[in-house]
């Protein structure tokens, strides 16, 4: 079913609310805790499984199997650990997202400053960025594990040739690559997907991006917002406004009420529905702190107090 409306997306949503009450193990029984045998008429009164259930649990549906297993950072026994059943449905949505907002892919030279998440097994953010890669076809694409040299020098070329390039980093190593080797940019997108976890002091989200602006002359950083749990991706192309694709959906909870659903400008817990979750979870409550606007996009403020650092942790605002 394509998504055209906020009516098709809303009754999509009820259809795999049903699916997920008949097939998923872990989230039945919890959802029918909280609605004491009602049924919810519409998505605000869907009821959302606390992220936290990714460590403990296995959250897929019967019948099931397992295509990939996608881990967040953290020790054993602490990971997060997202059973996919269909890695189609993934490849499909980051694909279809990024047409949507950045255009067709073979446009692209796609580079990957990525060390932390290279370096471990299972990231879902690597998986994307590895297709990506090999979708736009350039000669020039690829991974730059910590030589920021080499990867300068890279970007140099490219900017010389005028060719679009996307550079999706984690924030500690954007910020290295910021400090040793400053240059304009003006065919370059900066794509910071967050991350810093102890790798040096903790800056506001927006001390980094404008260490990021002036050290590359360029207006707009942009980020990603994505988690092992999803499928699914929001993007900023800047000032921390993020859009989602058509089958996603940020709402936020009230902190106070977690099953209350606020409406747009102010503060909260993010609640997501990502429809590409069919056969894990579509209805997620996670740890961050954010606010919803009312033309369907969303800020990041950042984290519950008391969650434990994940890889996908943004810094508080």
């Amino acid at each position: 079913m394509a998504i055209n409306s906020e009516s098709d997306f809303e009754e999509m949503s009820l259809k795999l609310f049903d699916y997920q009450m008949e097939n998923n193990l872990i989230y039945a029984p919890y959802a029918a805790l909280i609605l004491k045998g009602k049924m919810p008429a519409n998505i605000y009164e869907i009821p959302f499984l606390p992220i936290e259930f990714f460590k403990q649990e296995q959250i897929i549906c019967q019948g099931k199997g397992v295509e990939e297993v996608f881990l967040s950072s953290g020790t054993t026994g602490e990971q997060s650990k997202h059973l996919v059943a269909d890695l189609s449905l993934y490849k499909k949505s980051y694909l279809n997202t990024f047409q949507q907002f950045y255009g067709d892919i073979n446009d692209y030279c796609i580079l990957a400053l990525l060390p932390s998440y290279q370096e471990r097994e299972g990231s879902s953010l690597i998986y994307m960025v590895d297709d990506l890669i090999k979708k736009s076809g350039h000669p020039k694409s690829g991974f730059y594990l910590n030589d920021l040299s080499e990867l300068s020098n890279t970007i140099t070329e490219l900017e010389k040739k005028g060719q679009k390039t996307i550079l999706f980093g984690v924030t500690y190593a954007l910020l290295d690559l910021a400090a040793q080797h400053p240059q304009h940019l003006k065919h370059t997108l900066i794509m910071e997907t967050g991350g810093v976890k102890g790798k040096r002091k903790e800056l506001l989200k927006e001390e980094i991006h404008k260490l990021l602006e002036e050290a590359f002359l360029t207006k707009n950083i942009h980020s990603e917002y994505g988690m092992t749990e999803l499928l699914s991706q929001s993007y900023s192309k800047g000032k921390n406004i993020f859009k989602s694709p058509p089958w996603m959906k940020i709402l936020v909870r009230d902190v106070n009420d977690p099953l209350s659903i606020m409406g747009d400008n102010k503060k909260g817990g993010i609640n997501v529905i990502d429809l590409a979750n069919i056969h894990s979870c579509p209805f997620i409550a996670t740890q961050d702190l954010g606010r919803t606007f009312d033309d369907n996009s969303f800020s990041v403020l950042g984290r519950f107090d008391n969650s434990d650092v994940r890889g996908c942790n943004l810094l508080i605002q």
